[in-house]
């Protein structure tokens, strides 16, 4: 393709480079190429069709303009003067180049035609000091906003409230600005020298215009390579506050050029209380915003808070219906039942688990809270320090995302409450008045009796789901037999389901032993009675309210959500992973991934051969050297040196990559959702900002401000 673009552009001098050599000194201009082969899916960036030819030339308009700049070529010229002439333009050419490397701006415009200098020469128009200042001004201007964001800076300063009448103070980005001037920032000084000293030198419409264009460019480095990868995954995280306004997290996945498995914040996502509204704008969003093609994408989770989980199955049901591929999955970094938990639609749940993260909060605050809870767990377990040990280390991590959440809440509420207890009616100075007053509340909500009924028969609902949640969350092999066992699972808890009043009665019984350790009163919800007004049934007994209540629905919910989750699909995907070595070998390479590729048939470079690679695939694993470990993981096969020999094997495996079921190989290429954790919690409500967000979330991507510059005037001349 190279050599035809050379040919077009009738450049025999050209003709002996190499492709690399074209690609990396040499630029083409988008006007050579017709429209219909350039993709205009960015206002940042022009991007042509992969088969792209230059097929617009005119060779001829010089010759009938008399009036142009060209004329000189109609002339006469002897051959000293068209040696000279040469020499000229070959010097000329060459302090442009230097100069375009020392300024760092890509604009290395080279001939494409005979008129090719003058095109250049064209293009290269000086900039009038005014224009050069102007452009400095504003690169200094986007420096310290990203340095803000950088460094996680708000742009406003002290609130208005917080200052006496009559005294100004500059918000945290004019003080930067101010400080910067006095710094010698000779462009800032000659611009704001006749400003005074009460105003601002920015506006905060002109801040939020530059803020939208750093976060875009910062954006489209990762876009740019989600593309390049071709194929991609969507994952989404709990809904946040930005501002006051509910925001959803949006990561993406895709493998690099490396064949790493990545997973990267590109954004928030207003959120809308309409599910259906809120399909369209996220397909809008991620489709026209920000340029991603849905036909790539192979995958789609979405991480919810209680009482979100049914708006996102809606999402997720819309994206489905038009794009099959985009496979619905659980999201490896969410365990199984605390995902089921969180979607299961009883109110009385969602109470309860939000009172479990309010506790786990109050102790992960206080190393001191944690210290007596420690005396506490010793002193009811003083025959038990295996069980001991184990529960005080479960109480210094995030158990609350744990797979048995709920066993551990039983196992250790008796000793939450105590402790509770005795901060709260501690009279010593020990402890300051919003761990005293947090500690009673809590108390109060720990020994409810529809808290403890609701966890005790979660925790028995979940038992059924536990092992087989863990293993999705385990190696490449274990994921793979734990597709096989969904119908072992389902079964089981239709089995609950065929004979609930049998099952519940054993958990309710669980629940008043619970209760009566911990002196609690068994009694209906006062909500419940407040509602009835005396008016309920006589024969509706606690047992019989909770088993309609909260047993059935939640039961009947787990299982249509497996089904829903793991559907045929997804199941046929998982089947594939039997391609990774080491399950091979497990299943003594009697496997048949043939069967289960269909479904990516589209993805293959050469589909026909599929079943003849794949019987290569094995026999070069079954008749191994001695030495030779099987891969374990996609992450290695993708690393052998000779995984390029089976193309097909090899789209395979990154697309079964890509699946947000499959769990990142490598931590350091799932730091987007660390940081985007680490921001959300170090910074306050009031002062987040999505913009910021994107620059402190990717702080180590690299920036073009000549391209910041750019755009800005030309979106805001």
């Amino acid at each position: 393709r190279c050599q035809r673009w050379v040919e077009n552009c009738r450049r025999a001098d050209l003709e002996d480079k190499t492709p690399d050599q074209l690609n990396k000194h040499y630029r083409l201009c988008a006007k050579h190429f017709e429209t219909s082969m350039i993709c205009r899916s960015s206002p940042y960036r022009t991007v042509l069709r992969d088969n792209a030819v230059p097929t617009i030339f005119d060779l001829t308009s010089h010759l009938n303009n008399p009036h142009s700049r060209h004329r000189k070529r109609i002339k006469e010229l002897s051959e000293d003067e068209i040696r000279t002439l040469k020499q000229q333009k070959i010097d000329e050419a060459f302090e442009q180049k230097q100069a375009a490397q020392e300024s760092n701006e890509n604009n290395e415009q080279n001939t494409v035609s005979e008129e090719g200098g003058e095109e250049q020469e064209e293009k290269a128009v000086p900039l009038t000091l005014e224009e050069r200042e102007n452009k400095d001004y504003l690169k200094s201007l986007f420096e310290i906003l990203i340095l803000m964001g950088k460094q996680n800076i708000p742009l406003d300063g002290h609130n208005v409230d917080e200052l006496p009448e009559g005294i100004f103070t500059s918000d945290n980005f004019q003080a930067l600005l101010e400080y910067r001037i006095n710094g010698g920032d000779e462009v800032l000084r000659k611009r704001f020298e006749m400003t005074a000293v009460n105003l601002e030198y920015c506006s905060k419409t002109q801040q939020k215009q530059m803020l939208e264009i750093c976060e875009n460019c910062v954006r489209e480095e990762t876009l740019r390579e989600v593309r390049d990868s071709h194929f991609f995954s969507i994952v989404t995280d709990e809904v946040v506050d930005i501002a006051g306004e509910e925001h959803l997290p949006v990561l993406v996945r895709f493998i690099d050029d490396s064949h790493n498995l990545r997973e990267e914040f590109i954004g928030f996502l207003p959120y809308e209380a309409d599910p259906e509204i809120l399909a369209v704008k996220f397909h809008a969003t991620i489709t026209e915003k920000w340029g991603l093609n849905m036909e790539y994408c192979r995958g789609q989770a979405y991480i919810v808070s209680s009482g979100f989980a049914s708006k996102m199955k809606v999402v997720a049901t819309r994206l489905l219906e038009k794009y099959p591929q985009a496979v619905y999955t659980l999201c490896s970094s969410c365990a199984l039942n605390v995902w089921l938990a969180k979607s299961v639609p009883v109110v009385g749940v969602s109470i309860a688990l939000g009172t479990i993260e309010e506790v786990c909060c109050l102790f992960n605050q206080s190393p001191q809270l944690l210290v007596e809870l420690d005396n506490t767990i010793s002193a009811l377990f003083q025959d038990n320090d295996e069980k001991s040990n184990e529960l005080k280390m479960i109480c210094r991590s995030q158990w609350t995302g744990r797979h048995d959440t709920f066993e551990v809440l039983v196992d250790l509420l008796q000793a939450l409450v105590l402790c509770l207890d005795a901060v709260s009616s501690d009279l010593s100075v020990r402890w300051n008045n919003f761990i005293v007053g947090r500690a009673f509340v809590l108390s109060s909500a720990l020994t409810d009796f529809d808290f403890i009924v609701t966890i005790v028969i979660m925790k028995n609902v979940l038992s059924f789901t536990r092992a087989f949640g863990k293993n999705l969350q385990g190696q490449t092999s274990d994921v793979f037999f734990a597709a096989g066992s969904l119908t072992a699972v389902l079964h089981s808890l239709n089995e609950v389901m065929e004979n609930i009043e049998v099952y519940h009665e054993f958990w309710f019984e669980e629940a008043t032993n619970l209760a009566t350790k911990l002196d609690v009163q068994i009694k209906l919800p006062g909500k419940f009675r407040r509602a009835q007004q005396g008016n309920f049934d006589p024969d509706m007994t606690s047992e019989n309210y909770y088993k309609e209540i909260l047993s059935v629905p939640t039961v009947e919910h787990i299982i249509q959500e497996l089904k829903d989750i793991f559907s045929e699909q997804h199941l046929k995907a998982l089947k594939c992973l039997s391609l990774v070595p080491s399950v091979m070998g497990q299943l003594k390479f009697n496997t048949s991934e043939e069967h289960h590729a269909d479904m990516f048939k589209n993805d293959l470079p050469n589909p026909d051969t599929l079943s003849a690679e794949l019987h290569c695939w094995r026999i070069k694993w079954k008749h191994r050297g001695k030495d030779i470990e099987l891969p374990a993981t996609i992450y290695e096969a993708l690393h052998l040196p000779d995984i390029k020999f089976f193309p097909n094997v090899y789209a395979l495996l990154k697309v079964l990559c890509l699946l947000p079921v499959m769990k990142l190989e490598n931590e350091k290429y799932g730091i987007g959702r660390k940081r985007l954790k680490a921001y959300l919690k170090n910074t306050l409500t009031g002062q987040r900002s999505s913009n910021l967000a994107l620059l402190n979330i990717n702080f180590d991507i690299k920036h073009d401000l000549d391209l910041m510059v750019d755009t800005y005037i030309k979106l805001y001349p």
